[in-house]
């Protein structure tokens, strides 16, 4: 009887991932799975085909890291999702009742003077990707990036926030693989679980984003903003942790000096 586990749901994800000609075995025109089989996976890992079974029905959650360093070679993993199912493999005290649920953290009154001082697009959010902070020139460059938004839910769910992102499909796969590696092993965070939920339910495309448990912990640099405006926008992105809180990050777009898109972005800037 098999178990819903992140380890156990994590290993069959990337198992139907990789192809048998990926690690050398011949593909067959008779395979009824996606990816690997599991006796495959055990064969390459160097452990038995009983052991394997256990890990992916989740009746086994805690392989030691040697096993999980198999695991992930046979399966192609690379280091941050080693790093990752390494998290998911280790034993983690009990939380106390109620310290799964979510307590929306405060932005410090300096971080919210400086947004307001600088003359770039800049935002705070927390893990769950909530704006909990904006200056005006962030919400002028994208409408959806206002206090009380999710930057998720805008992206998968509102037509004109996508519109915005010409790059969207290749946006939305960082930005998932990026809450998976925030998350980790904390899956069983009440907000977090209810924002996969929302997500899952409103958009296909988080959907199959999610059922591939990509890992990445750093996003692309920079990013292309569509702007009905000023037009289309280059921007790097730059992230800053908050000391002193648990999750928060400051957002700041930028744009290369005398490019078409620091041109741009000084007109929006004039226009606010």
């Amino acid at each position: 009887m098999e178990s819903r586990t992140p380890l156990a749901d994590f290993l069959r994800a990337r198992r139907e991932l990789v192809r048998p000609e990926d690690v050398g075995l011949p593909a067959g025109s008779r395979r009824r799975v996606r990816g690997l089989r599991r006796e495959e996976v055990a064969l390459l890992a160097g452990i038995s085909n009983e052991y394997y079974l256990r890990l992916e029905q989740g009746r086994d959650q805690h392989p030691s890291e040697q096993v999980v360093d198999a695991l992930a070679r046979a399966l192609q993993l690379d280091a941050e999702a080693t790093a990752h199912a390494l998290e998911l493999s280790r034993i983690r005290p009990r939380r106390r009742a109620g310290s799964t649920q979510h307590r929306p953290e405060r932005v410090p009154e300096g971080v919210q003077k400086l947004l307001e001082a600088v003359n770039v697009p800049a935002f705070v959010m927390d893990r769950y990707r909530d704006v909990l902070a904006a200056n005006r020139l962030a919400t002028a460059l994208e409408p959806s990036l206002v206090v009380g938004a999710n930057r998720l839910v805008s992206l998968f769910t509102d037509p004109e926030a996508r519109s915005y992102h010409p790059d969207w499909s290749q946006n939305t796969a960082s930005v998932v693989a990026q809450l998976r590696a925030d998350i980790g092993a904390e899956q069983d965070d009440a907000r977090f679980q209810a924002l996969v939920g929302e997500l899952s339910l409103k958009s296909e495309r988080f959907g199959q984003l999610w059922a591939r448990h990509d890992v990445k912990a750093s996003g692309s640099p920079t990013g292309i903003v569509h702007h009905p405006v000023v037009g289309e926008l280059v921007l790097h992105r730059e992230k800053f942790a908050v000391i002193g809180t648990a999750s928060l990050v400051v957002v700041m777009y930028h744009a290369e000096p005398g490019t078409p898109s620091a041109e741009a972005l000084a007109m929006l800037a004039s226009l606010t």
